[in-house]
């Protein structure tokens, strides 16, 4: 499914498509990642959540600010709407979706397409959660979140932000898709857990 995605966004030959990706393929046969590559330095736990202002599929303007002092927030950059890889993390998180909430937390899916896209893609597979328009990449840019793949295909990396804005985590990986829905509602609970039994 991501060589599909990335044979989609690469040039007709297809040349480029070699050893030199983001996913290696060893001679045993098992996939190794390598990082991507970022113009600014991947958020880790303990940054601050940039404030960066997007656009929502109603063409308003969301501030992650403002929704990380509601509840905790699992931001997460996908590539593409519609790919396979991103339609499998989407309805993962959808199907999950009422969990992150009872558990105190929203889901931001932000990727380069278009509000209209975002529009599609939701209505398709019935998302629930907020889809952002990074048309720009400034939240990208602001989130160190890189490209891989010779810079063809934008990086997967999910994040967890608490309610005072601090990242909790940040984890990466084009392959690993259900890991992203998993680890972020595991952290979440734990962060739900701590919360409550504070006085």
């Amino acid at each position: 499914c991501l060589l599909a995605l990335v044979r989609k966004l690469a040039p007709p030959s297809g040349a480029w498509l070699t050893a030199a990706s983001t996913a290696r393929v060893c001679s045993t046969g098992c996939v190794r990642e390598e990082p991507s590559v970022a113009k600014n330095k991947l958020l880790k736990q303990g940054d601050v959540l940039p404030d960066v202002t997007l656009t929502g599929v109603d063409n308003q303007p969301v501030r992650l600010k403002d929704l990380a002092g509601q509840k905790v927030l699992v931001v997460y950059f996908y590539p593409r709407d519609d790919s396979p890889g991103c339609t499998v993390q989407a309805c993962g998180l959808r199907d999950q979706y009422e969990d992150f909430v009872a558990a105190g937390a929203e889901v931001v899916g932000i990727s380069g397409d278009s509000v209209a896209s975002h529009q599609g893609f939701a209505a398709k597979h019935r998302l629930p959660f907020v889809l952002l328009s990074d048309e720009k990449g400034q939240a990208r840019e602001a989130f160190g979140v890189g490209t891989s793949f010779l810079g063809m295909l934008p990086g997967r990396v999910t994040f967890v932000v608490d309610r005072e804005g601090t990242v909790q985590d940040s984890f990466e990986s084009q392959i690993r898709v259900g890991e992203h829905v998993r680890r972020a509602l595991e952290l979440v609970r734990s962060l739900a857990s701590k919360s409550a039994a504070s006085p």
